[in-house]
């Protein structure tokens, strides 16, 4: 089941959400079809063209939207004078719901990778009756457990990439939250200890999540790397702004609350996130969901079973009355 053709947004638009903030959002395929919208990782990746090609375009009407800070919304992370207090969860999932409104869409399936995984989670969980079905990849719930794996767990299995990593945190930092302290250092007054902290995060990243050339290329631009690595360790270091919970973080805990939501998880057998578990367990204490393991494949959507796995699912639930 291969990919659908590249196609082009019949709409685009700066949504303004408030705190000075403005969204950049797209729809495309079919303006009658059945509501979709997409949520990009990171946090602080931004949208790309890739995710159309996931839905069939004369059955989806495809939202996508590039989250607070990031890619074509407005000011963008990489700006020192960005307000970052007002980029949490929270304001995220107001965006999506002023955007769904705006729109006019009643329900739509929220399509998430990664931390996109996680803020469709957390959102289903708190906006149950708008949300029709999810599709998930990379799966993560946002726990502290995750973020330590990580930024220091991984460490065993990169050394010479991790000491690079840690040894450009102060020395009396490095034994808390690395990125808390990161975090710290992208907000230095001085350009050069932030462009250092941002070429040293997206270094760490590339050497523990394996990703295609094209994705890598994105962190050469000076510009992307410093919203992106000032933005998801904004987030890491403060709990992904969820609230820690017991067991794994509260998107764990509040599986149930998924109940009456048909979703579908697609996660690559070789992603290491999967060294906790904690995709079973989401799977196991959420009542109608199903875990499809694609072989062979790690934390990204690009791979061939992978993306053939999430078509699939876009298309069963293209069919759903």
């Amino acid at each position: 089941m291969p990919l659908y053709p590249e196609i082009e947004p019949y709409e685009t638009g700066m949504l303004d959400v408030g705190d000075g903030n403005r969204v950049h959002f797209e729809t495309c395929g079919n303006p009658y079809g059945r509501p979709a919208v997409v949520l990009h990782g990171g946090p602080g990746s931004g949208c790309t063209p890739y995710a159309r090609r996931l839905f069939d375009p004369a059955a989806y009407r495809i939202v996508l939207l590039d989250q607070r800070g990031c890619g074509r919304s407005t000011p963008h992370a990489s700006r020192h004078d960005t307000d970052m207090s007002v980029n949490t969860t929270a304001h995220l999932m107001a965006d999506l719901e002023l955007l769904r409104r705006h729109l006019g869409i009643e329900r739509w399936l929220v399509w998430g990778v990664s931390w996109g995984s996680v803020l469709a989670l957390r959102y289903a969980q708190t906006h149950p009756g708008v949300v029709s079905e999810l599709v998930l990849t990379g799966v993560a719930t946002g726990s502290n457990a995750e973020v330590e794996l990580l930024t220091r767990g991984l460490g065993r299995v990169f050394p010479d990439a991790f000491e690079r990593f840690r040894s450009q945190v102060p020395e009396d930092e490095r034994g808390g939250s690395l990125a808390a302290a990161y975090s710290r250092l992208l907000e230095s007054p001085d350009a050069e200890v932030r462009e250092r902290a941002a070429r040293a995060w997206t270094d760490w990243e590339t050497a523990m999540i394996p990703a295609p050339p094209r994705s890598v290329a994105r962190f050469e631009d000076p510009v992307f790397r410093l919203g992106f690595a000032r933005t998801v360790t904004h987030y890491w270091g403060n709990g992904h702004f969820l609230g820690e919970g017991d067991d794994g973080g509260v998107v764990l805990r509040d599986a149930h609350l998924l109940q009456g939501i048909p979703g579908t998880l697609v996660q690559g057998s070789l992603d290491f996130g999967n060294l906790l578990g904690i995709v079973w367990r989401l799977q196991r204490d959420w009542p109608g969901s199903e875990l499809v393991t694609v072989g062979d494949t790690g934390h990204h959507t690009a791979a061939p079973a992978m993306a053939q796995a999430l078509v699939a699912a876009t298309d069963r639930y293209a069919r759903r009355s």
